[in-house]
C-alpha cells in the first residue's frame, strides 16, 4: 500500500480540499497509472453532494480519468510502463455473469465503480480520479488511441460511451436523421459521433445563442425546440433521437418528431417522471428507452473510433485548486462544454 494525493469531501456540505488517500500496491493482474487528466462529470457533483441519498465519505470523484501507465504486475500482457491508458465508470466486477460474459460489464449485479464502491483490496470505499494515481485490474483499463489531445479525451471515458453506445445500437449511419436535444456535455458528443456515422444531424435547443456552436459541432440543422412551428416542420421524421436533457420537459413534443419505428433514447436522468402519451408511441410503432454507458469492449471500440475520426469532448481545462468553483458553474451550465482537471496541478499541493 502507497499514498497518493487526492482532493475529497468529508460531507455533503463540505468543498473538496487536498488530502491523502491510501491505493494498493499492483498485484499480478493490475496496471498502475499516473493520472494526468480527469474530466469533471455531472454524476461527480451529485455524488460529492449526495443527491442520490448513497454516498459514503470522505468521497474522491472522477471516473473520466486518462494517465500514463507507470508500473505493472507480473501476469499483465496488454500494458507496460509508458502506455497512454483510461480507465472510466467501471474497475471491477464478477467477471461469470451473463452479462459480463457478453461484454456488459456495466450492468453486472456485482460491479465495483471507480469511486464509491466497496473496496475489495483496502476495505472503506473505491477512490476515483481526483488523485495523482490509481491501480486498477488490467481487463478494466483501456487504451487510448495517441493521435487525440488527452485533456479533450477524458470526457470520452464517460460522456463518449454514454452518447457512441445508443447509436450503436440503433444503427445510426449514412441516411439515416438523427436529432440530439440538448447541446450540454453529452449533447454536445452526441451531436459529434451523429456526424461522425454520416447521419443528417439537427440539434434541438431553447437558447438561440447556442445555433452558430450547434452548426460548428457538426449539425446539419437547428431547431429552437420552444418554437412550435419549427417543431412541426420535423413532425413524424427522424429515425432516431438522442435526448440528453436532465431538467423536466415534455418527452411528447420530441417522440412526436420519430418517424414509422423510430426510437428516442433517454440518456439525461430527470429529477421527476415523464409524462409518455400512449399515443405517441403507439401511432408509429415508436419506442423510447434508456441507455447506460456501455461495456469495456465497447469503450475501447468507442475510443478507437475517436482516433480514427478524430474525436475528442470540447474542454476547459482547470487546475484541480478551481475544482469548487467549477462545481459551481456546471450548476449554471457555465462551461463549453466539459471541464478537465490537469492533475500535474496537484504536485503543488
Amino acid at each position: 500500500m502507497y499514498n497518493a494525493k487526492a482532493y475529497s469531501a468529508a460531507s455533503e456540505t463540505s468543498p473538496l480540499a487536498s488530502t491523502t488517500i491510501p491505493r494498493r500496491d499492483p498485484n499480478e493482474h493490475d496496471v498502475r497509472i499516473e493520472i494526468l487528466f480527469c474530466g469533471i462529470c455531472h454524476s461527480d457533483l451529485h455524488s460529492v453532494r449526495n443527491e442520490w441519498s448513497a454516498t459514503v465519505y470522505p468521497i474522491v470523484p472522477g471516473h473520466e480519468i486518462v494517465g500514463r501507465v507507470t508500473e505493472v504486475g507480473s501476469a499483465v500482457t496488454t500494458y507496460k510502463p509508458g502506455d497512454l491508458a483510461g480507465v472510466g465508470c467501471l474497475v471491477d466486477s464478477d467477471r461469470t455473469c451473463a452479462q459480463c460474459q457478453a461484454g456488459f460489464e456495466n450492468f453486472c449485479p456485482n460491479l465495483t465503480l471507480t469511486f464509491g464502491s466497496p473496496d475489495k483490496h483496502l476495505g472503506g470505499v473505491t477512490y476515483g480520479g481526483y488523485s495523482e494515481s490509481l491501480v486498477v485490474d488490467e481487463r478494466f483499463v483501456l487504451r487510448i488511441p495517441s493521435n487525440l489531445d488527452l485533456a479533450t479525451a477524458a470526457p470520452l471515458l464517460c460522456a463518449g460511451i454514454t452518447t457512441y453506445s445508443p447509436m450503436r445500437r440503433r444503427g445510426v449511419t449514412k441516411g439515416k436523421k438523427v436529432g440530439v436535444v440538448g447541446l450540454g456535455g453529452l449533447g454536445h458528443m452526441g451531436v459529434k459521433f451523429a456526424r461522425a456515422f454520416g447521419a443528417h444531424v439537427v440539434a434541438f435547443t431553447t437558447s438561440p445563442d447556442k445555433t452558430d456552436d450547434a452548426l460548428r459541432l457538426g449539425s446539419d440543422e437547428v431547431v429552437l425546440s420552444r418554437d412550435a412551428e419549427q417543431m412541426q416542420k420535423h413532425a413524424g421524421s427522424f429515425d432516431f433521437i438522442l435526448d440528453t436533457v436532465s431538467a423536466d420537459h415534455d418527452i411528447n413534443a420530441y417522440l412526436n418528431l420519430l418517424g414509422v419505428e423510430g426510437n428516442l433514447t433517454l440518456v439525461g436522468a430527470p429529477p421527476k417522471p415523464l409524462g409518455v402519451s400512449a399515443f405517441s408511441l403507439i401511432m408509429g410503432n415508436r419506442s423510447l428507452s434508456g441507455s447506460n454507458i456501455g461495456g469495456i469492449p465497447e469503450t475501447q471500440e468507442m475510443l478507437d473510433f475517436c482516433g480514427e475520426h478524430n474525436i475528442t469532448a470540447d474542454v476547459e481545462v482547470i487546475p484541480i485548486q478551481k475544482v469548487n468553483e467549477a462545481y459551481e458553474r456546471l450548476l449554471k451550465s457555465d462551461v463549453k462544454y466539459r471541464f478537465a482537471i490537469d492533475m500535474a496541478s496537484l504536485k503543488s499541493e
